[in-house]
């Protein structure tokens, strides 16, 4: 066979692999490591790329942002800032109709904001935002819609893991990949709480609910010791590197030790919470890195298969326009959504495509912003949507079926292929912080 013909099957094997079950990053090492031998037939050749590749991946020093940002998504977690959050947001939308949902929106940016987590999000708001939406009347498929769509903010709004991984993937900057996630990030909220407002208004039976007559005004004072500590958190981190007063690293340090100082002040940790939360960042941190590692195993051996200078030999000879070019891929990550996660999509899709944006005088980091948000469709549609099993194995709810959480998604997945649609056809609108 070919080098061509082995990478093509190479890609075709490790999507077939994650499909079936196996660990991403052991499918994508696997069959790469595999590949390579087969290419070149030389077991030494692809022993050795594998040990350069494990060196040179887990030694580069942005990668300390990984483990930051995980031990402060999760200190933030556990000291209730979601649920101050969402407080602030149900008392200001109490009496607009679908006010709840709108609410349950504006707390998931403002949690994806310090955590960048949308699995996270999803834990966490399907045990505080649902049983309230039920509580009002809602309709069931509409409240866990609501959570389903709104927790993928967690992984386009800064500090996110999936930028975080395209970052080193596509070799562009942490600092810049999350201040391209603004606008977008917040483009999507509003999205989301325009078509909840559209959704109370055409179709009210979707919607149901009654006004939250019986919430107080907050008072003033009340909003501000609930929402300083995040707006503190925010002001850190992004501030902080927006302005250059500090690296991704340093930002993720400044806002891990603000998180704990916030815990400790709340006093929501113990020492064995401290000691459990160092464990699951580590196991975090390991995971994520072993999926980079993994993914730099199989852009070499795409590399030397040559299969990217084919992709883009077989669209130019196809005269595909830009328009013709960007459909293509967005269809191809909505189609690998429903059997792929997020991660496996950034790591399978974009070294291939890389090599064709870069000629064509793309942005890189807009093109990473594109690919978040079509492969984040991915969490909202079936069979593999991970948002819905998360919500539907918090609640354990039997009156709630996957079925539910899935159909009450699906206009939130349609808001974000119109949100996607904008920032193609618009590139400033994630590169006008820059």
């Amino acid at each position: 066979m070919t080098p061509i013909e082995v990478g093509g099957i190479s890609v075709g094997a490790i999507v077939l692999l994650i499909y079936l079950g196996v660990y991403i990053p052991i499918a994508l090492t696997a069959v790469s490591f595999v590949s390579i031998w087969l290419m070149r037939d030389n077991f030494t050749l692809a022993m050795n790329l594998l040990k350069i590749t494990i060196g040179e991946s887990a030694m580069e020093y942005p990668f300390a942002t990984i483990p930051l940002f995980s031990f402060m998504g999760l200190v933030v977690s556990k000291a209730g800032l979601g649920t101050d959050i969402y407080a602030v947001m149900s008392s200001g939308f109490r009496r607009v109709k679908g006010g709840i949902g709108m609410a349950t929106v504006g707390a998931n940016a403002g949690f994806a904001a310090v955590t960048g987590s949308s699995i996270a999000s999803a834990s966490v708001f399907s045990k505080v935002a649902v049983p309230e939406m039920l509580k009002y009347d809602y309709n069931p498929r509409f409240a866990v819609g609501v959570v389903a769509g709104s927790s993928v903010l967690g992984m386009i709004i800064p500090p996110s893991a999936m930028l975080i991984i395209y970052s080193f993937v596509a070799e562009q900057s942490v600092g810049e990949m999350f201040i391209a996630g603004v606008i977008p990030g917040l483009l999507l909220t509003v999205a989301y709480i325009g078509a909840i407002w559209l959704m109370g208004y055409f179709t009210p039976g979707f919607v149901g609910g009654r006004p939250a007559d019986d919430y107080e005004p907050m008072p003033m004072a009340e909003v501000l010791r609930r929402t300083l500590p995040m707006l503190l958190l925010i002001a850190t981190v992004i501030g902080g590197i927006y302005l250059g007063w500090m690296t991704p690293v340093e930002a993720g340090a400044a806002g891990a030790a603000l998180g704990l100082i916030i815990a400790a002040v709340r006093r929501t940790m113990s020492w064995r919470s401290l000691w459990d939360t160092l464990i699951e960042t580590g196991h975090i941190t390991a995971s994520i890195l072993f999926l980079i590692t993994a993914a730099s195993i199989y852009s070499r051996m795409l590399g030397l298969a040559g299969l990217p200078r084919e992709l883009e030999a077989i669209l130019a000879a196809s005269d595909l326009s830009f328009v013709m070019i960007m459909l293509f891929y967005v269809l191809l990550m909505l189609f690998l959504g429903t059997i792929l996660d997020t991660s496996s999509i950034i790591l399978i899709v974009v070294p291939l495509f890389l090599p064709l944006i870069e000629p064509m005088g793309l942005s890189l980091v807009w093109f990473g912003i594109i690919t978040v948000i079509g492969a984040e469709i991915g969490l909202l549609t079936p069979p593999l949507g991970i948002s819905c099993f998360v919500i539907k194995a918090t609640l354990d709810d039997p009156r709630i079926t996957l079925k539910d959480v899935f159909l009450g998604a699906l206009p939130f997945a349609g808001v974000m292929l119109v949100v996607l649609s904008l920032l193609i056809a618009f590139p400033s609108l994630s590169l006008v912080l820059l």
